[in-house]
């Protein structure tokens, strides 16, 4: 049986040899030397023709037997199975590849397919970063978090198992207390869902809420991620404008199939308005007499600089028609990946079924620390904290812009939130990219506002440049440096 002699640029030995001798079998059973029924050699014999221990070729002739390549029986030779097909499939090129047809998707996975969701910023963060979204790492609250964890791993549990899928007890007890003093909403704790990030709920949103076919309106500009959730069940963007004051209510639309709403009213996404009570009130008359539900994006709602936050609209919604949506990404961490809503109740069997059916549940001992963080004041106290820098970083970029930029640039959004609209009417909105990549050039990062708003059916009005400054990532100092350096680039654009 010379074919299994040893082949050059393989030696034998113990790291590797039942690798390789595996191999070697398996590709002379496609090549078809050892065909269909063939004799194999005695475990004792391979192993003295391959210079290796007979328990190495044992081991492999057992991995052979379980895939059911060998035939084997105690006493009795090991064949090769009968009428395997174990011939390998030429090995294809890439352009082959793409030419074969692909897999069917679900008309949800066509949707997503076509979608052009952007990509994540580059992983290499400029030197000054005015990325929205970013916090600074040293204002997470290490010593907090690391105390009541260990206080959470420590203690002792019956055994590990699966937590609620709706979240832990404890934590849904918490955040009701918490949104009560901080939001003004008066719920039941069986009302809230904790969920991975708000990512998560505006997503079972979308699919517990709407059909193909259906219709949502959507503040333009807007907050992409969530549109494209709303996309990808088939239903119909109805964009209404944004202005200074949030949504524009006036523009609600009246469409048969409208089954929701999108709104940020604490801190309109990008644009930075705060609904004010006439709108909201609209807003809650138009979703009662459409049978519509409301949803709620207070993503940032408790940085409200100069005076205490407004109430969340779901406060003063008495139709049970608002799904409020909370996140702790922006007073903690977006690593965290930790959020919830507060459901009318009707919803909230269903949606626990949902979360149940998406990923069982949020991670447990996270939501313990939480729990404990708000229950001992801890994370109001860094709240309250964290409100303050961010107020000293929003009046050192304000101070930064009025020193260094051109006199005609306009600022929105600074009332509240983590982030600033810079507006430039001295360049066109298509002059964003080549703005945007010149900055990333000397080492500032800033991010164009255009792809926040939703397709135009036609031409409109031309629209200024404009960029969206996220701020609490960054140090006072490292704001007035980058928005000097900010200033050299837009000079050299004019």
């Amino acid at each position: 049986m010379s074919q299994f002699r040893k082949t050059s640029g393989h030696p034998t030995g113990p790291t590797g040899a039942g690798r390789r001798i595996y191999d070697l079998l398996r590709s002379q059973m496609a090549d078809g030397i050892l065909g269909p029924g063939a004799r194999m050699m005695s475990s004792r014999a391979l192993a003295a023709e391959l210079g290796v221990s007979r328990t190495t070729v044992t081991a492999v002739y057992e991995q052979l037997a379980a895939e059911g390549f060998l035939t084997t029986a105690s006493g009795r030779v090991a064949r090769v199975t009968g009428a395997l097909g174990v011939q390998e499939a030429p090995v294809k090129t890439r352009s082959e590849r793409a030419k074969a047809s692909a897999p069917t998707l679900s008309a949800w996975g066509r949707r997503v397919a076509g979608l052009g969701i952007p990509t994540l910023p580059q992983a290499e963060p400029a030197r000054y970063d005015f990325l929205y979204g970013a916090l600074a790492s040293s204002d997470f609250p290490r010593l907090a978090w690391k105390r009541a964890y260990q206080e959470a791993l420590l203690r002792p549990q019956h055994s590990l198992y699966y937590a609620p899928p709706e979240g832990d007890p404890s934590l849904r007890r918490a955040l009701q207390g918490y949104l009560r003093r901080a939001r003004g909403i008066a719920c039941d704790a069986e009302q809230i869902l904790v969920v991975h990030g708000s990512q998560q709920a505006i997503d079972l949103c979308a699919r517990l809420l709407l059909d193909a076919g259906d219709a949502f309106v959507f503040e333009n500009p807007g907050y992409l991620m969530a549109r494209h959730c709303f996309e990808a069940s088939g239903a119909r963007l109805l964009p209404v404008t944004a202005d200074q004051h949030g949504i524009d209510t006036c523009r609600l639309p009246e469409d048969e199939r409208l089954r929701l709403a999108y709104v940020t009213p604490s801190h309109q996404f990008p644009l930075g308005g705060v609904l004010p009570i006439s709108r909201r009130l609209e807003l809650l008359r138009w979703a009662q007499h459409r049978n519509a539900w409301i949803i709620e994006d207070d993503y940032d709602g408790e940085f409200r600089y100069g005076q205490r936050p407004i109430d969340a609209l779901q406060s003063i919604d008495t139709d049970g028609r608002v799904i409020y949506i909370g996140t702790f990404s922006k007073a903690l961490s977006p690593q965290l990946r930790l959020g919830y809503l507060v459901l009318p109740q009707a919803l909230v069997p269903v949606f626990q079924r949902a979360k149940r059916l998406a990923d069982r549940h949020a991670p447990a001992l996270e939501q313990q620390v939480l729990a404990s963080l708000i229950d001992g004041g801890a994370y109001e106290r860094h709240v309250r904290r964290m409100r303050r820098e961010n107020e000293r970083r929003r009046a050192a970029l304000l101070e930064a812009i009025g020193r260094y930029l051109p006199p005609d640039t306009r600022v929105d959004g600074t009332a509240a939130g983590l982030h600033i609209v810079l507006w430039l009417p001295f360049l066109a909105a298509q002059d964003e990219p080549a703005l945007v990549a010149a900055a990333r050039g000397k080492g500032v990062g800033v991010y164009p506002i255009s792809p926040l708003f939703a397709p135009a059916p036609q031409e409109g009005p031309a629209r200024p440049a404009g960029l969206i400054l996220g701020y609490a990532s960054l140090t006072t100092e490292q704001i007035r440096q980058g928005i000097s350096v900010l200033a050299a680039v837009i000079s050299e654009s004019l």
